[in-house]
């Protein structure tokens, strides 16, 4: 008797939480501004070939669509969270902690982080190092000494003396965003480390290590402009001398207005941070809960949708939007785990 009770109380626990669930019938998707834009045109094209309603896309950040998206099961939290990185340990932890079991991972293709100027401007030319020594709270101490000290360097001339002698003023991201961290793990660190000291603390003091590679100055050389990548072009657009951080996506979709900086020698193009040449370029993924599947109506009709050639194929709708596709082996891999809907393991 005693099982049969227990059997009963779970059964109308799921079947609760089945209802509740039904009460919305569309998709929730939240995270990267990034990918936004990609989501945002599968959604709508999913809408009006199919009997489900558009999905909701909402562009809050990679960081507060996670923190979203792991925030629980049910309909108060979204099914898929976009992500311009990929999820932090800290992140899935909090996931499982929260009862959100079975995340599935779709990377879905490349971009690049570029570093623009408005075309009225002279195109720049860029190293890491050079980034690195203009954005960085601190900076190694020009005497040579291995030691730091408050980044003093007010225009970029101060930094390299091919530069031009204009004020830095570099419109970027909040911390809440995946490209913020991007962009500071592959062009503020790859520029750290071409100091060899501070590249050695990797190994013996790596919270050292990162503090000096990560951490970005606040005297107002760094400014912050939300998760709004169009609001950085416009921006950029009505002070030439600014330069701003965003996806090559943004680029593709502004190059009237915004050109793109060459970094260590290469200009971001689709060709270059597909082959791996551009070196400020990362991959792009989404997440989805498994939980609601079957539940929230459309979202197996979804994945299928973003993963199809169609999509994000070689000559997909995708890429028309300036993202980097998958190769044909990659795709063919991923879009099989998404539709056993494989859940991610570990990190």
């Amino acid at each position: 008797m005693k099982k049969v009770l227990v059997w009963t109380f779970a059964a109308a626990t799921i079947m609760a939480a089945s209802s509740v669930m039904a009460a919305r019938d569309s998709i929730s998707i939240v995270g990267s501004s990034t990918v936004f834009p990609f989501s945002k045109v599968v959604a709508e094209r999913f809408g009006r070939a199919t009997k489900f309603k558009s999905p909701t896309v909402e562009s809050t950040g990679t960081g507060g669509g996670f923190k979203q998206f792991c925030g629980g099961v049910g309909v108060s939290f979204p099914d898929i969270s976009n992500a311009s990185r990929r999820i932090k340990p800290a992140e899935f932890e909090n996931c499982q902690k929260n009862n959100v079991k079975d995340v599935v991972e779709v990377l879905i293709g490349y971009d690049g982080i570029v570093i623009a100027n408005s075309v009225k401007s002279k195109q720049v030319t860029l190293t890491r190092k050079d980034l690195f020594l203009a954005l960085a709270k601190k900076v190694p101490n020009s005497d040579g000494s291995e030691s730091l000290i408050d980044n003093p360097y007010k225009t970029w001339k101060d930094v390299n003396s091919t530069l031009p002698a204009n004020k830095i003023e570099v419109l970027g991201p909040p911390p809440t965003s995946g490209t913020r961290d991007a962009f500071v793990e592959l062009a503020m660190e790859g520029g750290c480390k071409k100091f060899e000291w501070i590249a050695a603390l990797k190994k013996s003091d790596k919270n050292r290590y990162k503090e000096i590679c990560h951490i970005i100055r606040e005297d107002g050389a760094f400014i912050e402009a939300g998760e709004n990548d169009n609001l950085i072009v416009q921006k950029l657009n009505a002070n030439k001398n600014a330069l701003g951080i965003f996806g090559f996506s943004f680029l593709d979709q502004n190059s009237d207005k915004v050109q793109a900086s060459f970094v260590d020698g290469t200009e971001p193009t689709f060709e270059t941070i597909a082959d791996g040449r551009y070196p400020v370029s990362r991959p792009l993924y989404f997440y989805v809960k498994k939980a609601h599947v079957g539940l929230i109506p459309g979202i197996a009709e979804y994945l299928a949708e973003f993963t199809s050639e169609k999509a994000w194929g070689e000559e997909g709708y995708l890429t028309e939007k300036g993202m980097i596709p998958l190769g044909d082996e990659e795709r063919a891999r991923i879009g099989k785990a998404v539709a056993g809907m494989e859940p991610l393991k570990s990190l």
